[in-house]
């Protein structure tokens, strides 16, 4: 056994951290780290927990758990950690995007490595430190990385994504309350959302010279789950570009690749990523699907500390659907 400690557990990933956590074979929630509910149970932000768990939410942090994990906004896990030190022997799991880039990947004698198994599996299982990919980043990698490593990303590549209203977290905002979201559906961030630099760098990773990559994300009138769609030319026939991908994919525990068109309530709740390849005339269309508190985050990370601690990768994620 483990122990963890979760840093901003309050949150929506937070939460599905402590869920997962709690069914997990190897693991022992040492602590859940908030600053505004300290003293409280976990169930008074975690209602899905109430019976499960009577740990309470703590204003303290362990300093010498085996893994931590890093809930907290963008740019606050670089503050967190300058002001609390964990001991070296401390594996950190960070699901901010403070470390993803290479150029951030270094910080105060810590080096990240980017946590997505399908591209770094042996690098993840060799390190100490993890940057966890984004949510829409998951989706979309997954979705172009067999044709990179192809060297088939030669043209212009256009995706549009729709997530649903938990990706914007837990603090409510113009565009996440019921009565703006609920039978609506808008873009934001158009071509230049935070997720790109990410993508861009794993896709150059394998294949240095790609096509300009288009994106454009959409809210969702859904609660969870990303539903990605990309587009680009390619020369070769659709079977073959389903061999390239089950071949990529062939090890992948969580990543799918089906010949029948997916539909987004077949990923949600689970960490798998499914993906259904089509090709019209000379474009290649390529669907993904993913949860984006599991696969996209909490599960994703959880995947990573397996790999990190030699646990079966699976262990704690074999989470079921509900398409009914």
């Amino acid at each position: 056994m483990i122990k963890a400690g979760i840093i901003g557990g309050s949150g929506y990933t937070g939460g599905e951290l402590i869920r997962i956590l709690l069914n997990h074979a190897q693991v022992e929630i040492d602590f859940v780290y908030s600053t505004t509910r300290a003293g409280k149970e976990i169930s008074t932000a975690h209602p899905d927990v109430l019976g499960t768990t009577d740990l309470v939410f703590t204003g303290a942090v362990n300093p010498t758990v085996d893994v931590v994990f890093l809930c907290l906004g963008h740019g606050n896990s670089t503050k967190f950690l300058n002001e609390n030190a964990f001991s070296k022997n401390t594996k950190i799991i960070d699901l901010s995007n403070d470390f993803r880039l290479q150029e951030a990947a270094n910080f105060n004698e810590k080096s990240f490595v980017y946590g997505l198994p399908e591209l770094n599996k042996a690098s993840i299982q060799n390190a100490n430190y993890i940057a966890n990919p984004g949510c829409f980043a998951t989706a979309i990698q997954l979705g172009l990385l067999p044709l990179a490593k192809a060297k088939k990303l030669q043209h212009t590549i256009h995706v549009n994504a729709v997530t649903g209203s938990t990706g914007a977290g837990v603090s409510p905002s113009a565009t996440t309350h019921f009565s703006w979201r609920n039978s609506n559906v808008s873009w934001y961030k158009p071509f230049t959302h935070q997720h790109l630099g990410e993508i861009n760098e794993s896709l150059q990773s394998l294949q240095q010279n790609t096509g300009e990559l288009i994106f454009l994300p959409n809210r969702g009138n859904f609660t969870r789950g990303i539903f990605a769609t990309a587009y680009t030319h390619f020369e070769g026939s659709e079977d073959e570009a389903i061999a390239l991908y089950k071949g990529f994919y062939e090890t992948a525990a969580f990543t799918q690749v089906t010949a029948a068109p997916i539909q987004l309530k077949q990923v949600v709740n689970t960490n798998q990523c499914h993906i259904h390849i089509h090709k019209h005339k000379h474009t290649l269309l390529i669907t993904s699907a993913i949860d984006n508190l599991l696969k996209g985050a909490s599960g994703q990370a959880v995947q990573n500390m397996n790999l990190m601690f030699g646990f079966p990768e699976n262990e704690g994620l074999q989470l079921k659907a509900s398409v009914f």
